[in-house]
């Protein structure tokens, strides 16, 4: 064992050594074939880091799903979105394990939640049994892995959380993908941070070139610069099964060979997992797509994950006429590791190409709530909404409302509303807020009425517009037409779908008793099993209704024969 070899050793077990709450040899995989992520922890997602490991499963659904460790099933959830059919399970030590995007339930578990469902009338449903309920042993068959929910192809979507309910790196307890393969590293951004500022006689950000080296390490372009500085890297990790852009571990910056900042991908809450669209340059990712995480810590980022930072991890950069090194390295969890070297010239220049700052009527406060009225629009901004203080573009005609640009994050909700008073009283149950898209269309975004204001909560800028939903939904029958013997059938199934402002909820009785509907909004489908038992021998009256999201319904009704 080489002296550095040893060295690399020791600093990695010592992270894993300072995890004191992280059990060893606690925790099996949850399924039985080989483990390959699509996902890993702390990955980087629109609005959120991702908490747990997406599994894969070889393409397919319907793959066994055991418990990681022994306990008790303390939640299940049911949602059409999110993680859809879930499974929580609650472990003697206090840490619970998260199994999301079932297919179906274990047949006791399945028996269990069916019956809840039935009492509440309701397929989307939130259990929290007790602990003598559903005990379960480690190995235990617990779930069918699927794709439901918000997933975007068949997977297992499993985490470990701590006592607190905080989502931790499951890699650290073994649960890991053989992975010989060292991060990539795809984009590089500097930042003039100060009116003092400049990198290559520019007060704007810029992307640098980047090369590999013969020794593996990467070299980029030497810049000339001054004042305070900060950098961003754009960097994923795979591992040796798949080529899935992955989040990486850890992150350390030095400036001439002091540690500035660390980042450790170990654990985080959701109470703060929002605070990404402030670690990220949220501009570029919208306006560009590349998703680069900034390596130094800007007003209002309480992110845990920051473990060590200098001066926020910024780059005071004074002495003219001198050379500096500033470098990234980064590594997954088994150690694997990319370095990125910058080396700059520290040189105070003319500034060419300054940053100017573009004033509007509309100054926003990061720590101020205000009320902006703008044409027949009114705006609620609250406290927190905004990471910076920013003046906004903002204008109204008639019923449209441009908002800026979709490139400054959003933290908290924005509530718009419109002064309705001049439509007709019929027309106004209808209408509702849309976002503009694409050739002008528009994405329900709300419509509460208010007296004569209509009202919508927004989490993002854009441009919006009223629109006017008269048209129900519509409800395609995917395997039989009325007086149809269908005996053979295991299932029935519909498509679902409402242009204007979507489907709001649906019910289906069968003989005037509910009938449980699965709702696959990625399909537009629903389904009902006919082992549920609701149906009878001979004639069978079936009706559906479905109802949108300003009160426009349909009916489907139809009578099927079953031996």
């Amino acid at each position: 064992m080489t002296k550095n070899f040893l060295l690399a050793f020791l600093m990695f077990n010592g992270i894993l050594c300072a995890q004191s709450d992280i059990p060893q040899d606690v925790f099996i995989k949850p399924l039985k074939i080989p483990t390959v992520f699509a996902g890993t922890f702390g990955e980087l997602r629109s609005n959120h880091f991702h908490s747990g490991l997406d599994i894969k499963t070889q393409h397919r659904t319907g793959l066994e799903v055991v418990a990681s460790a022994g306990g008790y099933v303390s939640r299940i959830k049911v949602s059409h979105y999110g993680y859809g059919k879930a499974l929580y399970i609650t472990h003697p030590d206090g840490h619970t394990t998260v199994y999301g995007h079932l297919s179906k339930y274990a047949p006791a578990i399945e028996a269990y939640v069916k019956e809840k469902q039935y009492l509440a009338e309701s397929y989307e449903i939130e259990l929290f049994p007790n602990p003598d309920e559903l005990q379960v042993n480690q190995g235990d068959l617990v779930a069918y892995s699927g794709n439901t929910g918000g997933s975007g192809g068949p997977h297992l979507h499993f985490e470990i959380r701590d006592k607190n309910e905080r989502p931790m790196n499951a890699q650290l307890f073994g649960i890991q993908a053989p992975d010989h393969r060292d991060p990539v590293i795809k984009d590089l951004v500097v930042y003039p941070l100060a009116d003092s500022s400049q990198v290559n006689q520019s007060q704007f950000q810029q992307k640098l070139n980047f090369t590999k080296q013969q020794d593996g390490t990467f070299l980029a372009e030497k810049i000339r610069a001054y004042g305070p500085l900060g950098f961003a890297v754009g960097t994923i990790d795979q591992q040796d099964g798949a080529n899935n852009n992955n989040g990486i571990y850890a992150i350390e910056t030095r400036l001439n060979g002091e540690k500035t900042l660390e980042v450790l991908m170990d654990k985080f809450s959701f109470a703060e997992t929002h605070y990404l669209n402030r670690m990220i340059d949220y501009a570029r990712y919208e306006g560009e797509r590349e998703r680069v995480q900034k390596l130094f810590i800007e007003r209002n980022n309480p992110l845990s994950i920051f473990k060590y930072e200098k001066d926020k991890g910024i780059v005071n950069l004074t002495e003219n006429g001198s050379n500096a090194i500033y470098s990234i390295k980064i590594k997954d969890i088994q150690n694997n590791t990319t370095t990125l070297v910058i080396p700059i010239e520290i040189k105070k220049e003319e500034i060419l190409t300054p940053n100017i700052e573009k004033t509007t009527p509309y100054f926003v406060q990061a720590d101020a709530s205000q009320n902006f009225e703008v044409g027949d629009w009114e705006l609620f901004i609250p406290d927190g909404a905004f990471y910076d203080d920013y003046f906004l573009d903002i204008s109204a005609k008639t019923d449209a409302l441009h908002l800026d640009e979709d490139l400054i994050p959003v933290h908290k909700y924005i509530r718009l509303a419109y002064d309705v008073s001049a439509f007709k009283p019929e027309d106004r149950e209808k209408l509702f807020i849309g976002r503009v898209g694409y050739r002008g269309s528009l994405r329900y975004e709300g419509a509460r009425l208010e007296g004569d204001q209509l009202t919508a909560s927004v989490n993002a800028l854009g441009d919006f517009k009223i629109g006017l939903d008269t048209q129900p939904p519509k409800i395609q029958s995917l395997d039989f037409t009325d007086g149809k013997w269908i005996s053979n059938h295991k299932t029935i199934n519909f498509k679902i779908t409402d242009e204007d402002t979507g489907i709001k909820s649906y019910r289906a009785t069968i003989n005037g008793k509910f009938a449980l509907m699965e709702y696959e909004y990625k399909k537009n489908q629903l389904t009902y099993a006919f082992e549920d038992g609701i149906s009878q021998s001979g004639a069978n009256d079936f009706k559906l209704i479905v109802t949108d999201n300003v009160g426009n319904s349909t009916t489907f009704e139809a009578t099927f024969y079953r031996k």
